[in-house]
């Protein structure tokens, strides 16, 4: 059983093929965090300690033994206002006015199979992928305030998931001022926190800060998830490195606000908790009502950040993703944006699309400027009818056309937003999130939709469903090009205006699940600006998000370095671009682009028939060699054999089959020296015992002589060489 509960003992423990989670009924019903970390299956509450201490209140009922504290002992779900002083997940406002809750345990349920969450993402069992859920059930007796503690495990990938349900019993109101999805607590304070800043065309780098005495939060007030911060992060202990040490993944399964707090207390142990940001958040929970949080996903690693990915990548790929391209090869597709921006018609797409095809490529994506009057970014977003006088045709005769000379058709869509000169603002300015009596904050001169209202959501809806429903059309990028400001709707008062942030992104979602259900053969790309919308909520919607606008296939090493801590190649959208680079002005060899896109889903941006025959030719070859690795490269264990961060000479990365057959290992150098030095670098995750052949030489290699002692690299001769290397298991 992956979860027990020992009635003797009062003690919750959850297992996983590596990894142990125990908590504990501790006393006056409180509830104990014991431990989270490598198998143990024994009773840990010896590790309870307590101790008189200084200004640290104790529970009324524990009379005069000052011993016992709520601000000393390790919690499984944190409140604010009965003298626990640290990160609190939960803060209410009750109808006296008081700020408190005071959770006790009350009853547990333990059931096969995993909990799912009404209007929200949430991880999945399969037929071999079964799970177990544990619900602790917790309440205040004063307001009747009940919250179902939700864990489900995921034996076999070392995940655990939390969600919280918060229930009003009572006969009065209780608003929320925060309310987040997990708590976990330490015992010790010997951890970094590794999180993934950014910015637009430059998102997820690499971070690393020493855990202290005083809060570390990683956000996003912007109404996503934002290409500033992302909503995965690691406490990883000082010492652990990629294959080494004990770390701790989280990752939330949402995409509007959200924080992640840490800190280290008075007496040196970590509290760390994770949910929807608490700002301008006020959601009230009526009699009856209930406030169900997202989910957190989290795991352990003893073995390094490796292997804590790999937990991440798998369970997000066969468990978190849905639909027809969870399994199905997804087209090989070339993007016309950087090819002709605004300025395109049918006839010059079908002649991108009749190149492509004959290269290799599968799908032609139509992206901005097919609608309404849209020749620059200034108009007609909301208005989703083809400009028939610009595009020539309908949407019908060019998916016939392209279609016709062998490629699919996508289209791009930016649905959330509307243009002040649009025809949909002029006949429905209310349908906008605007502050009234204050000027608008434009971004990329286009307003919010907002999303709470039915009708926004219907309209949105029924606009990509004609365009669906009118034509072939396979595939949808699904944009998102600013931060929500002026967060205001007319359909709440002013006493519910804290609750449109959440409410818009379960309405986005709300759209989604409906597009995937009633348009099962469609792919939906997730984009906002690139990387600004890239977390795991989004994912189980949409398989793959562009990964960011920068293309620069230099610049690519560090995001998608990045990217791959939390998130599978599955799910990372990454194109070969022209040069000079359309973000950085750098030019890269042709070859060296399409070795950093194959860490992705695999594309084009470009236009084919401004290209050299060689670099056609080069095209050809980079799509065979994809389609021949793609299960190796979307399915396989990832290996960051090294850091841009760290390496200055070049960066390396190798997916492996898991029955350890094949593998395929890239390298970019960055740049080339006078004189230079010797490089090899060590490979992972192959059989030592078995033997190797490369690129189908016939020297054959041991998987030790591989992984221990290294493969040797060429010297390369010029700026951003790149190789590729197939291995094979020797026959």
């Amino acid at each position: 059983m992956a979860i027990k509960y020992n009635e003797q003992d009062k003690l919750f423990t959850l297992l996983t093929q590596n990894t142990s989670y125990q908590i504990k009924i501790g006393p006056y019903n409180t509830l104990l965090h014991l431990y989270y970390g490598k198998k143990v299956d024994h009773n840990l509450d010896y590790l309870i300690q307590t101790m008189d201490r200084s200004h640290c209140g104790n529970p009324n009922e524990a009379e005069k033994d000052r011993t016992f504290s709520m601000d000393t002992q390790l919690q499984e779900y944190s409140t604010f206002g009965m003298g626990d002083f640290r990160i609190s997940c939960l803060d209410v406002i009750n109808k006296d006015g008081s700020c408190a809750a005071d959770l006790r345990y009350k009853s547990y349920k333990i059931m096969d199979g995993k909990y799912q969450l009404e209007k929200l993402p949430s991880v999945y069992e399969t037929e071999r992928i079964t799970m177990q859920t544990l619900i602790i059930t917790c309440i205040d007796i004063v307001t009747n305030l009940e919250v179902e503690l939700y864990y489900g495990v995921v034996e076999e990938y070392d995940v655990i998931t939390r969600a919280a349900k918060i229930s009003n019993l009572g006969k009065d109101k209780i608003e929320l001022l925060k309310a987040f999805s997990t708590c976990l607590e330490f015992p010790n304070s010997h951890f970094d926190l590794i999180h993934f800043y950014g910015k637009h065309s430059l998102e997820r780098e690499f971070d690393r800060t020493p855990v202290g005495h005083a809060k570390l939060s990683v956000e996003s007030m912007r109404g996503l998830s934002s290409h500033q911060h992302n909503p995965f992060v690691i406490l990883a202990d000082r010492s652990a490195t990629e294959t080494n040490g004990e770390c701790y993944g989280f990752s939330f399964l949402y995409s509007g606000n959200f924080q992640a707090q840490v800190e280290v207390d008075q007496i040196g142990q970590t509290r760390f908790a994770m949910g929807i940001h608490p700002a301008f958040f006020r959601y009230e929970v009526k009699p009856g009502e209930i406030f169900t949080t997202p989910e957190v996903a989290m795991s352990y690693s003893s073995e390094g950040l490796q292997k804590l990915s790999h937990n991440f990548h798998k369970l997000i790929r066969n468990n978190l993703c849905r639909g027809k391209y969870k399994d199905t090869r997804r087209p090989i597709l070339i993007n016309n944006w950087e090819a002709t921006y605004f300025n395109f018609n049918t006839e010059k797409l079908v002649l991108i699309a009749k190149e492509a095809a004959e290269l290799g490529i599968e799908m032609l994506v139509m992206d901005d400027g097919w609608f309404g009057k849209r020749d620059d970014d200034f108009s007609s977003l909301g208005d989703w009818v083809v400009n028939t006088n610009k595009l020539g045709t309908t949407i019908k005769e060019l998916a016939d056309r392209v279609n016709a000379v062998g490629c699919k058709l996508g289209m791009w869509f930016e649905p959330e937003m509307v243009n002040e000169d649009s025809d949909l603002y002029r006949k429905h300015p209310d349908w906008c999130l605007h502050i009234p009596n204050r000027p608008m904050t434009r971004c990329r001169y286009q307003i919010v939709l907002d999303l709470t209202r039915e009708e926004v959501r219907a309209y949105i809806y029924n606009s990509i469903a004609a365009i669906l429903n009118s034509a072939n059309v396979e595939y949808i990028k699904w944009d998102f090009n600013r931060s929500i400001a002026e967060v205001w709707s007319g359909m709440k008062d002013e006493n519910h205006q804290g609750q449109v942030f959440h409410d818009y992104i379960l309405g986005l979602y709300e759209i989604l699940e409906r597009l995937n259900n009633d348009y099962p053969q469609v792919l939906i790309e997730g984009c906002s600006s690139g990387g600004g919308r890239f977390d795991a909520g989004m994912l189980y919607y949409e398989p793959q998000i562009w990964c960011s606008d920068n293309t620069d296939a230099f610049d690519r090493l560090k995001i998608q370095y990045g990217t791959s801590f939390g998130y599978p190649i599955s799910a990372v959208g990454s194109h070969v671009s022209a040069v000079p680079n359309h973000q950085t002005g750098r030019t890269t060899p042709f070859h060296t682009r399409g070795v950093v896109a194959m860490a992705g889903t695999f594309g084009y941006e470009l236009d084919v028939n401004k290209l050299l025959t060689n670099e056609k030719e080069e095209i050809r070859e980079q799509v065979e060699l994809y389609k021949r690795n793609y299960e190796l490269i979307n399915s396989g264990d990832y290996y960051r054999l090294t850091s841009p961060y760290e390496n200055t000479d070049f960066t390396s990365w190798q997916t492996v089959s898991t029955d350890k057959t094949q593998s395929l290992l890239s390298v970019v150098y960055h740049q080339s020296h006078g004189n230079s030095n010797f490089y090899k670098v060590l490979l992972r995750g192959l059989d030592e015992n078995a033997l190797y052949q490369i690129n189908g030489e016939d020297k054959k290699y041991s998987g030790a002589a591989l992984m221990y002692a290294g493969f040797v690299l060429p010297n390369p001769w010029g700026d951003y060489q790149a190789y590729q290397y197939e291995i094979k298991l020797s026959k």
